[in-house]
């Protein structure tokens, strides 16, 4: 699974990164500890509406940056205290489910990352781990987003929600969880985020071998597993008793 990441970039360095324009309207914040019902940048590509809010389809899609909510409320949610129970998806079975079949299909989102926690628990302790890409670069999680709204309130602001989709865990990650967000290359953003697109089964892919083992699997402190802790601290490797490779050791 994934409940927990780090997001620390700024708007400028991600409008580069993801050639993308900035609409969060100062909303965004650096979190090294993203949990979920945050709010938090995402990466869309959305036609143009006219003045009534009507799609230009015929428009060229526009790529933005997004601040939404983590935790995905279905549009048929009666509130949204369901978005608390869905903040991963499946890759799996998302196509046959229906609180996400939809939103697969015509709602896609990227999910802009430095790295992601993960805990493994050995016999009842529980060791936090950070896993990032040593370059720096931005880790792309790939979302699926909806929009909520009130059903007795039409004209109220809406809700924008996403959950961050997960695979099997592959290579190296497995040393520490059976279950990985789903990394989405750069050569497939494109058809990833494309609103036109609405068959992605060449797109749903496990994270490739090359990827998961470029990934730096970092022991960090336990201040982490409070949410109400963040900050630099949280990233830096912590002290352990044998070398962190030894810990990976492949037989």
């Amino acid at each position: 699974m994934c409940g927990r990441y780090a997001a620390t970039k700024d708007p400028a360095k991600l409008v580069e990164e993801f050639a993308a324009v900035d609409l969060t309207e100062g909303r965004a914040r650096a979190d090294h500890n993203v949990a979920p019902t945050k709010n938090v940048v995402t990466v869309v590509q959305r036609h143009p509406r006219d003045a009534d809010g009507l799609v230009l389809e015929d428009e060229p899609a526009e790529r933005s940056l997004r601040i939404m909510r983590w935790g995905l409320v279905p549009f048929w949610a009666k509130d949204p205290s369901a978005g608390s129970r869905m903040i991963n998806t499946r890759a799996e079975t998302a196509k046959e489910k229906p609180s996400f079949k939809r939103a697969l299909a015509a709602r896609r989102c990227l999910v802009p990352a430095d790295g992601w926690f993960e805990w493994r628990r050995t016999g009842k302790e529980k060791e936090p781990f950070y896993m990032t890409d040593p370059s720096g670069d931005s880790l792309a999680f790939g979302g699926i987003w909806e929009t909520w709204r009130p059903k007795d309130d039409k004209d109220a602001e809406p809700l924008i929600t996403f959950s961050i989709l997960t695979t099997d865990a592959e290579g190296q990650l497995t040393d520490v969880h059976h279950r990985m967000p789903l990394i989405v290359p750069r050569d497939h953003w494109a058809g990833w985020l494309d609103p036109d697109r609405s068959e992605v089964d060449e797109l749903m892919v496990p994270t490739s071998p090359a990827v998961v083992e470029s990934l730096e699997l970092r022991p960090v402190s336990s201040l982490v597993n409070n949410v109400r802790n963040n900050g630099p601290d949280l990233l830096r490797r912590a002290e352990t008793e044998q070398p962190v490779d030894s810990l990976f050791d492949q037989p």
